[in-house]
Formats: C-alpha cells, structure tokens, sequence
C-alpha cells in the first residue's frame, strides 16, 4: 500500500463517522448539550470539519479555506471568519454554533473532505517530510500534521456519536 493510499484510506472513514453522528438530527438536537458547558454534537462536527479545512487549506498554495470563500458560515448563524475554528471557544461562544440542520453540517463537511481527499491521493512517501509549520520544536513535517488532523477529527467524531447516544428521547 502506498502512503497516498493509506491516507485516503484514513480520512475515507470520517464521512461514514460524521453522517452516523448527524443524519435525522434536528437544529435543537444539534444542538443539545449533556450538561452545562458541555459540546453539542452541531458543535463537535462543525469544529472537526474547520479544523480540518483550516489546516488542509494552509498545506495547498495559495488557496483560501471553503469556509471563507463558500456560502456555508450562514446555515450555521455565523461569520466567515478564518481563524474561528473553535478552538479557546469558551462555553457561551460553543452555544452560538448552531447549524440550522444536519444538511448544513454535512455540505460544509462534504466539500472540506473532498479537497482533503484530492489533496492525499496525490501525495508521494518524500513528500511528508516536507516541513510545514516551523513555530514547533520539532518542527512539524506534512506527515505529522496530516497524521494529527486525522487524530482530532476521529476523536471529535466519536465524540459527536457519544453524545448523540445520550440525547433524550432520541430511538
């Protein structure tokens, strides 16, 4: 198996892991948190999928992410804002992600994951020890940020099919 091959084998699982999480959800139960500050599932798979746009996007040249250039920031209430990925979101700034549906939620995750899929079928063994972001000691090479892109989004999704297992009165 080649390194393109088994990266899109990897990031291939996530839109069966995101759809199970959101498919038949309303807005209020993408939204329902189990507790007070607690991640909503419209949450979870929203910050899985600006993470993986907003470090996909800043491995291919010149290219802008689909959350700000695509139409997708308004289906969930919210600025096109780059830099917004959820990351330090505090508990009231998590609770004013609100996608208006599951099919928001998955068009913007559909169109992110296939740029990201584009982007690792093409990809050959040298090129992951290209460095990519010198702020880290080590500095982080193709393959480590590929590798903890898919790491987040896995563990997010898990997360957003937990939670949908605890909504109440959900068969």
């Amino acid at each position: 198996m080649r390194v393109n091959e088994l990266l899109v084998e990897g990031y291939g699982r996530l839109p069966d892991l995101v759809r199970g999480a959101v498919e038949g959800l309303s807005a209020d139960q993408l939204h329902w948190a189990p507790g007070p500050g607690a991640n909503s599932i419209g949450w979870l798979v929203w910050h899985l999928t600006r993470v993986q746009d907003d470090h996909i996007t800043e491995l291919l040249d010149g290219a802008q992410q689909l959350w700000v250039t695509g139409d997708f920031a308004k289906g969930f209430g919210l600025e096109a804002r780059a830099h917004d990925t959820g990351y330090g979101h505090t508990p009231q700034r998590v609770a004013g992600v609100r996608p208006e549906s599951a099919k928001a939620l998955l068009s913007y995750f559909e169109a992110v994951h296939e740029r990201t899929h584009a982007f690792v079928a093409q990809l050959k063994e040298e090129d992951l020890d290209r460095i990519v972001d010198e702020r880290w000691d080590p500095p982080v090479s193709l393959g480590v940020r590929l590798v903890s892109v898919l790491d987040d989004d896995v563990q997010h999704a898990g997360q957003a099919a937990y939670v949908r297992g605890l909504l109440p009165n959900h068969g």
